[in-house]
């Protein structure tokens, strides 16, 4: 039941850091009977992928919306019928389902249309016109169904016009009947069954009979006439034969219906501009799912949420204001956040949120398995450049300490390890650099975004120059920014090179100044974007704006 769920995620464009602590956290909320689900905000960094690998753990869930999903909600189950069945089907499967609405799907379950109680009531309570015009092209065996028959005879010219009489004596003189092309319901006088047929009767039901004497069996062929025998009575037999038309024919097509993909609250208000009492839920090939209502509508709240290496709104999922946010572990500044509710908010100057999660493991007694470990060691080494950020404390330094003893890993070989597939950039376009890792901003209302990408040299950046100036300018209009860096991070040679585009642009270049005569300095000692890069990008911002 997802309704039950708890979803931890990370931030938008996920670094490793961010997916690592979102597994960790929501291990930990399980173990404590809470069910928890990882989730990410975006594609996956080969760095992150290679440590999911590594260790053992499936990608996260892709949250794409806070708010709920048709197909992330409690649905009535689905109930069908198949287009070439009666209406009397339809009818005692509405009855036995207590449904008001039945589908009509073909044989993959796609969706073809809706038959409702309505629809039959319509039936029962209406003029016999319409009905007899149903029944002009109800096939022989759907009659059968219905009335629970059995056929004797079925002629292969059947002419009916579709009307019904009902004839249940005996008599010699039946000439005043209009028997003509109808059907005509009987008894089990052979007499008056003959005198029908040959009166042109279409097709004769006969009730209270276990058969039909060979002779008027001659006559039906002889004169065209089709012969059933009812398994009810004349006045079951006389109603259900009229529920005899498949429901194809009377199925309503093309009726108002939802796809999984659509949300609860858009659903809900689509339903108060239409009068049925559920509707049918399809996914994106058209197949049946369930039924939602107005129930499931009023009774569906909102996703609970816990965020990790994040706290800011516009960083985190779509819809995230419609959402019960639950809990944040973070260690970034405090923006824009607010809630309706209190919440539990963990917020440490530090330089990993897996340090956080880590250190609640310990808090708590729950041990830490050992490949959760090693990926927790990974986040940890990853976001703090291996202790060469300016944002690492002691405190990370001590736990990954502690988690490489777990883990049985030794930090500078796994370190070289995952910096060799995180910096290496072969076979990835520049358009697919500069998303993998990127961060938007808002500076005293200038919009800004950072995309960090980590390569062995600064020269491979520089290699780029021209293609990355043209890819930054296309991004900045497409984005409508003010501001927007890429910038390549060098762990070997412990900087950065910095690209800038946008009418900012000035600012940046103000920000990580060139050295006299060169074109891309290598900014010595510039690692961290949310130390060094963004705070540096700020000031000199603030000074303009």
């Amino acid at each position: 039941m997802e309704q039950n769920r708890v979803y931890v995620t990370g931030h938008r464009h996920p670094d490793t850091d961010s997916i690592a602590a979102a597994i960790g956290y929501a291990f930990y909320k399980r173990a404590n009977g809470i069910k928890a689900v990882p989730c990410r905000l975006g594609k996956l960094s080969a760095e992150t992928k290679y440590l999911l690998n590594r260790f053992g753990f499936d990608q996260p869930m892709l949250l794409e919306d806070a708010r709920f999903k048709l197909g992330e909600i409690n649905l009535d189950e689905p109930v069908s019928i198949a287009p070439d069945k009666t209406l009397f089907e339809a009818i005692r499967i509405l009855a036995k389902n207590n449904r008001q609405i039945c589908s009509v799907v073909d044989e993959k379950g796609r969706l073809l249309g809706i038959v409702t109680r309505s629809d039959a009531a319509d039936i029962a309570m209406g003029d016999t016109d319409s009905t007899s015009r149903l029944l002009k092209d109800t096939p022989l065996e759907c009659i059968c169904t219905a009335i629970n028959g059995r056929i004797i005879y079925k002629d292969p010219e059947t002419r009916t016009n579709g009307k019904v009489g009902v004839i249940a004596i005996t008599s010699e003189d039946l000439s005043r009947f209009d028997v003509k092309d109808r059907i005509i319901i009987t008894g089990s006088d052979a007499k008056a069954q003959t005198a029908l047929i040959r009166l042109g009767a279409a097709t004769l039901i006969v009730v209270r009979a276990d058969d039909v004497a060979p002779e008027v069996l001659e006559v039906a062929k002889e004169c065209h006439c089709s012969v059933v025998i009812s398994g009810h009575g004349t006045m079951n037999t006389s109603r259900y034969v009229y529920f005899a038309p498949r429901v194809s024919q009377i199925m309503t097509t093309n009726p108002v219906k939802f796809y999984a993909s659509e949300l609860v609250e858009d659903a809900g208000r689509k339903m108060l501009r239409s009068r049925y009492h559920a509707y049918p839920v399809i996914d994106d090939e058209e197949r049946l799912l369930g039924y939602v209502s107005r129930y499931h509508v009023m009774n569906t709240g909102s996703k609970k949420i816990i965020l990790v290496d994040h706290n800011e709104f516009s960083q985190s999922v779509k819809g995230i204001d419609k959402a019960e946010v639950l809990e944040v572990i973070d260690h970034h500044r405090i923006n824009d956040f607010s809630t309706n509710q209190p919440v539990a908010f963990r917020n440490e100057i530090i330089g990993s949120s897996a340090t956080i999660v880590a250190t609640i493991f310990r808090e708590n007694q729950i041990p830490l398995p050992k490949n959760l470990a090693g990926l927790i060691l990974g986040a940890i080494l990853s976001d703090t450049l291996k202790f060469q950020s300016p944002t690492t404390t002691s405190k990370d330094i001590a736990t990954a300490q502690f988690l490489a003893g777990i883990a049985g890993l030794d930090i500078d070989e796994f370190a070289m390890d995952m910096f060799s597939v995180s910096a290496n950039i072969k076979g990835k376009t520049l358009n697919e650099l500069l998303n993998q890792d990127i961060k938007f901003f808002n500076i005293e209302g200038c919009k800004t975004m950072i995309s960090q990408v980590i390569v062995t040299s600064g020269d491979i950046a520089r290699e780029m120059d021209a293609q990355v100036e043209e890819l930054l300018e296309r991004f900045v209009k497409k984005k409508e920014l003010d501001l927007c860096l890429m910038v390549f991070t060098s762990i070997l040679e412990n900087g950065s090179v910095v690209f800038a585009a946008g009418e900012k642009s000035a600012w940046a270049m103000e920000a990580f100044p060139n050295k006299e005569g060169e074109t891309r300095t290598l900014q010595t000692g510039v690692l961290s974007r949310k130390s060094q890069i963004l705070p540096r990008l700020t000031a000199v911002v603030q000074k303009y704006a």
